[in-house]
């Protein structure tokens, strides 16, 4: 019964957040239990090259350093912060969050040539602190007790911490110089007069990860569909006429509702199928 709930609540996690953070624990206990070494996983631009060790770009986001307390700290904010990204802002859109993960994880393979970085596992938490703090500015967070401030500071509040500990502050700064190139390229350049949207999900990854609607699915007479059953897309119009808005749902069918609301606006809903 207790592995049955657990194995459910491991299932319940994002795929995403649950890919990744698996393949950092099992990697790291690969690295405890002496199967393979931590000179086998860092990012060395050269071995990949020459050596054609391609699996190096991946290995060096999945190794947090071995068991203990850098390491759970770590998992921590990787596994809350990712999976809040992917539940809030990337729910049924897992190839935009693997793009964001593509994006990301290039920028950084890229600055770590020049800055020498190993491994690049806490700058990729660091990006998706930083994403998710700017996507939510008004957010109060409390720093082990001690302050308290708004989201937006918190990647800053990390950076000056390392500092205070003596850790390299470089990772930080890759980590926020990533995640704030993704964001303003993703949510503040687009909306800008005459900008358009500069990163693309590729097509093969919406055609793996983006399931699509069944054109065919017709349900049976009488039954019911729960909002839940629509198509993971939908389309939502919302008119004003006289005080009174009809919210439109397209899918397939039309479902008429009245909505005592004075705005006139257009936006697209992901739910889940």
């Amino acid at each position: 019964m207790a592995l049955e709930l657990a194995l459910r609540e491991y299932m319940d996690i994002p795929v995403v957040t649950r890919v990744y953070i698996t393949a950092c624990v099992v990697t790291t206990l690969a690295v405890q239990l002496d199967i393979v070494a931590p000179f086998d996983l860092y990012f060395n631009p050269w071995l990949i090259i020459s050596k054609f060790q391609v699996w190096r770009i991946l290995t060096c986001f999945c190794f947090f350093g071995t068991v203990g307390f850098s390491f759970f700290f770590n998992m921590l904010f990787t596994f809350r912060y990712c999976r809040m990204l992917e539940e809030n802002f990337y729910a049924y859109r897992t190839a935009d969050f693997l793009a964001l993960f593509l994006y990301g994880g290039t920028l950084m393979l890229i600055m770590g040539c020049f800055v020498h970085l190993l491994f690049l596992g806490q700058a990729l938490t660091i990006m998706l602190v930083y994403i998710w703090s700017r996507r939510n500015p008004h957010v109060r967070l409390n720093f082990f007790g001690l302050i308290t401030f708004n989201a937006p500071y918190l990647p800053w509040v990390l950076f000056t911490f390392s500092v205070i500990l003596g850790s390299s502050f470089m990772v930080d700064f890759v980590g926020i110089a990533c995640g704030h190139f993704y964001y303003f390229m993703e949510d503040v350049f687009p909306y800008q007069p005459g900008g358009f949207k500069v990163l693309i999900t590729p097509r093969f990854l919406k055609r793996l990860f983006d399931r699509r609607e069944d054109i065919d699915y017709r349900p049976l007479p009488g039954v019911v569909q729960p909002v839940a059953s629509f198509a993971k897309l939908a389309k939502i119009l919302f008119y004003y006429k006289q005080n009174i808005c009809l919210l439109i749902i397209s899918t397939g069918d039309w479902c008429l509702v009245r909505l005592d609301i004075c705005s006139i606006f257009t936006i697209e809903l992901a739910l889940k199928l």
